[in-house]
């Protein structure tokens, strides 16, 4: 008789500490806050957890030109301030706080486990996964001095402030090929750095580098130091094979060695491709968990653009609504 209410006592205690969410979304930024603002709207209450960059990526970036609905532009952390106002007017909760463990369900309907901050314990019935890829940079004190006062890991997103000027870009991949190619569109001369003796960009990208006149391509040249106070004035690169350095004037540096998906804590549960990338099934935002979905860069790592991450958040939200409603059927039945 004394186990039996020992036992009654610990599973009321259990039930008093250990919080039921409907939806949780791990991670802010665009694809996570239009999540909440779709799951909100759908009276699914969700609560989101911000991470350690609340905002994203975008709380980086100072002007925001290319996001539809601003026609003046917006800068970065604005719009994400905006966007968590949005989610907080329809009913979710933003809380700040880490994600550092999850213990995801297998079955239909299963309730997945999640603990916050080493400490707190969350139960819940769907997950978006929002939180998104970290872009890799050189490490240079110069650089990350200049971080948004013209050193950035996004052409696509901030080439256009650089019209007509000088730019340098490093990298030797595709990535870099393709936004060395769109800067040559738009900038008067781009200064390519390689790390190696070669690009390890395909063939067709490589040709479409060395065909386009105003692309200065420097191979065994590594960054040496950024220079300039508060914004990009100049860059003096070293060739690692010579030590021999060179300064040249630009006013835009543009990262362009990878990103790195924020998913080590799915690991071993979510499929993921070899880079880390969350992989979801069709046109859908579903992964390989029932009730787990994923949104924003953390599957996306063709686009990387807000708008696109948005679209996905949309429709993570939709997808979570539409397993709630598919299981709420079948209890129902």
């Amino acid at each position: 008789m004394f186990i039996f209410v020992v036992k009654i006592i610990k599973d009321e205690f259990m039930s008093e500490t250990t919080e039921r969410i409907k939806c949780l979304i791990i991670g802010s930024g665009p694809a996570g806050y239009t999540a909440a603002i779709y799951a909100a709207r759908a009276d699914m209450k969700p609560v989101m957890y911000t991470g350690m960059e609340p905002g994203g990526q975008l709380t980086t970036t100072t002007e925001v030109d290319n996001f539809p609905g601003y026609p003046e532009g917006v800068d970065g952390p604005t719009m994400m301030v905006q966007l968590q106002q949005q989610a907080e007017r329809f009913g979710t909760e933003v809380r700040i706080g880490m994600v550092t463990a999850v213990e995801l369900n297998d079955s239909e309907g299963g309730i997945h486990k999640v603990v916050v901050d080493n400490s707190k314990e969350i139960e819940a019935e769907t997950i978006i996964i929002s939180t998104g890829a970290t872009a890799k940079y050189l490490g240079l004190p110069s650089e990350q001095k200049l971080r948004g006062g013209g050193v950035s890991a996004c052409a696509v997103c901030d080439g256009f402030f650089y019209k007509n000027q000088e730019v340098a870009i490093v990298g030797g991949g595709d990535t870099a090929a393709e936004e060395a190619t769109y800067l040559a569109n738009i900038c008067k001369k781009v200064t390519m750095l390689v790390r190696g003796d070669e690009m390890r960009a395909s063939k067709a990208m490589q040709h479409r580098v060395t065909s386009t006149p105003n692309i200065d391509l420097r191979y065994n040249t590594e960054v040496d130091e950024v220079l300039g106070d508060q914004v990009v004035e100049g860059l003096r690169m070293i060739n690692n094979k010579t030590g021999e350095k060179e300064e040249i004037k630009i006013t835009g540096l543009f990262i362009a060695i990878g990103h790195k998906p924020n998913t080590d804590i799915f690991k071993g549960q979510i499929d993921m491709d070899d880079m880390g990338y969350i992989i979801t099934k069709g046109k859908s935002t579903k992964t390989n968990k029932p009730g787990v979905f994923a949104s924003g860069d953390v599957q996306d790592k063709e686009y990387r653009q807000a708008v696109t991450a948005a679209g996905t958040g949309c429709m993570a939200a939709l997808d979570a609504e539409r397993y709630l409603s598919s299981i709420e059927t079948e209890v129902t039945v």
